[in-house]
């Protein structure tokens, strides 16, 4: 890699996290810590706005741009497949988006580059989910970002049957099904729901409808807890 494409990389890269190591940065630019330590330093001397200093990170100050972001060949491709595989297992509306988003990207490139993204023959049969699912999975979504708590009737893997009042997290995809990371407030503790076993749904109403996520009930706090599991056990059913 050219020492031009790496530094332009590297301020994309600090540009698009909050907070990167040096570490990091060598990982993905696959180069030396001290290399990154010197080109961050020829860019600061430049007048490119990184805070931060070693063994702590660095981030971007606010008000840099950069000039419009052009794709390689092989980044534009990527960028077709992942929509097209994509649009098999997500919910309608994320779908479109992401359709409206790769056309917005696909029209600005060169004549050539997009030709190539297009032609890409790589495809994703429309088979997936059911339109139960895909409406469940459109609502718990949103009710993830929101905050808002869920009242699930749940069936496990043994048939058993349960009423649940739920801290929705994320959505997980495990290339079979999907599940519901949630803090399950009856068990308290996390659980994972597999959407097709959830029976029927709705959001909590009321003054008590949102909460707050609180230390040890986050979805980062549910990721670090499930770090070392096996992904076949998310696949399996809640307990």
């Amino acid at each position: 890699m050219r020492r031009a494409d790496r530094l332009f990389q590297l301020v994309q890269l600090v540009r698009g996290r909050r907070l990167s190591t040096a570490e990091f940065l060598a990982q993905r630019l696959e180069v030396s810590v001290r290399t990154v330590y010197r080109d961050i330093a020829d860019l600061q001397h430049h007048g490119v706005p990184i805070q931060g200093e070693a063994g702590v990170g660095y981030r971007l100050g606010k008000g840099f741009e950069l000039p419009p972001l052009m794709f390689s060949h092989d980044e534009a491709q990527a960028l077709v497949a992942s929509v097209r595989v994509a649009q098999t297992w997500l919910d309608p509306e994320m779908a479109n988006a992401a359709l409206r988003g790769l056309s917005k990207i696909l029209s600005v490139l060169p004549s050539g580059t997009r030709t190539a993204a297009q032609s890409l023959p790589l495809y994703a049969p429309l088979q997936a989910l059911a339109p139960e699912t895909h409406a469940l999975l459109s609502g718990l979504r949103a009710a993830a970002q929101a905050q808002q708590r869920v009242h699930l009737s749940y069936c496990d893997e043994h048939g058993c049957s349960s009423q649940r009042s739920v801290q929705p997290l994320g959505c997980f995809f495990w290339g079979k099904v999907w599940t519901l990371a949630a803090w399950c407030e009856a068990r308290e503790s996390f659980r994972s729901f597999r959407l097709d076993r959830i029976q029927s749904w709705q959001l909590a109403q009321g003054p008590a409808a949102h909460f707050q996520a609180s230390s040890g009930r986050t979805l980062a706090d549910y990721l670090r807890a499930n770090a070392s599991e096996d992904a076949v056990s998310a696949l399996t059913a809640d307990s």
